[in-house]
């Protein structure tokens, strides 16, 4: 009988073979999936009940977090977001087990906890105008940095996805190209005229043949050697940082990441009509829950309700 480390290293391989799932998502599993195996012991699928998970879920609630007690003086317990991704692993191993006809705990016994409904953080159109407006375009680094925010802010591109680009990838003739996303999910995404100008522009100032799209601002010692381009291609941390500093140039106090310009083009997209499952796909998003966080934020029905209908209070 198998007992549960092997039993999720068999899940963690079929995560990995038949479904195809991200390195990010697999390294997620085992890491959760980990944490519930060293709180169980040595056991079997069998021995996994109702009363054990929720022994388990008590102890999530009251583990430290150890990534903000670095963060912090004192440490902090895990959200019940975190928490919920600890039982989401937990399940999918459940019905991996169920699948392949082994005896354990029925996953839909399991439920989330309730979290608060998500909110999101989006530029109105002066902030973006500003954002723009703070990036110097006479030298190579604001070049680059004007192509880099147009490009997050006309795609909604993730940060990551945009980091991965290379210069084939991108059809500046056609304003259109194809990324993978989460699950390696193909998508179509499209450029406006003013990103096309601003990445065309950025890679005219460019005197190598490096393949990203994107590189750092250091000068190599040979610029005509290839292999050296994805020593300089930006990563996700540079391109935070970039985002980051423009913010703060254009006098923007709320947080702005790359996910903020991503934010900012669904709500923008979405505030002047948009179909929300043309907006689910320009996203990729796997389900149109997700999309729905930005509906409450477009609804204009909403306000023209509210203007018809309120009364001020000097005319009771």
């Amino acid at each position: 009988m198998l007992l549960l480390p092997a039993l999720i290293d068999r899940f963690l391989a079929h995560c990995e073979i038949e479904k195809n799932q991200s390195i990010k998502t697999i390294e997620n599993y085992h890491r959760y999936l980990r944490r519930f195996s060293e709180f169980a012991g040595q056991i079997s699928a069998a021995e996994i009940t109702l009363p054990l998970v929720q022994s388990y879920r008590l102890h999530l609630n009251r583990l430290t977090d150890e990534r903000a007690s670095r963060r912090t003086t004192e440490g902090q317990t895990l959200s019940k977001k975190t928490q919920n991704y600890h039982v989401i692993a937990l399940r999918a191993f459940l019905k991996y087990l169920i699948k392949n006809d082994i005896q354990t705990l029925a996953p839909e016994k399991i439920e989330l906890s309730k979290i608060p409904e998500r909110t999101v953080e989006f530029l109105s159109a002066e902030e973006v105008a500003r954002l723009f407006e703070a990036i110097p375009t006479d030298a190579p680094a604001g070049l680059r940095d004007a192509a880099i925010l147009e490009t997050l802010y006309s795609t909604g591109l993730r940060v990551s996805e945009l980091a991965r680009l290379d210069r084939a990838h991108v059809d500046l003739q056609r304003r259109e190209f194809m990324v993978r996303g989460k699950g390696r999910k193909p998508r179509i995404v499209f450029l406006t005229e003013r990103a096309v100008t601003q990445i065309s522009a950025y890679l005219k100032s460019r005197e190598d043949a490096f393949n990203p799209l994107f590189i750092n601002a250091r000068r190599a010692r040979s610029d005509t050697d290839i292999t050296l381009g994805e020593r300089r291609r930006l990563s996700t941390v540079s391109i935070e940082s970039i985002v980051r500093k423009y913010a703060m140039l254009a006098g923007i106090t709320k947080k702005v990441t790359p996910h903020t310009l991503r934010h900012s083009f669904a709500t923008t997209l979405l505030q002047n009509g948009a179909d929300i499952r043309a907006v689910q796909e320009m996203l990729g998003h796997a389900s149109i829950t997700t999309t729905q966080i930005y509906t409450h934020l477009t609804n204009k029905r909403l306000r023209e309700v509210h203007e018809k209908f309120h009364t001020p209070h000097d005319n009771l």
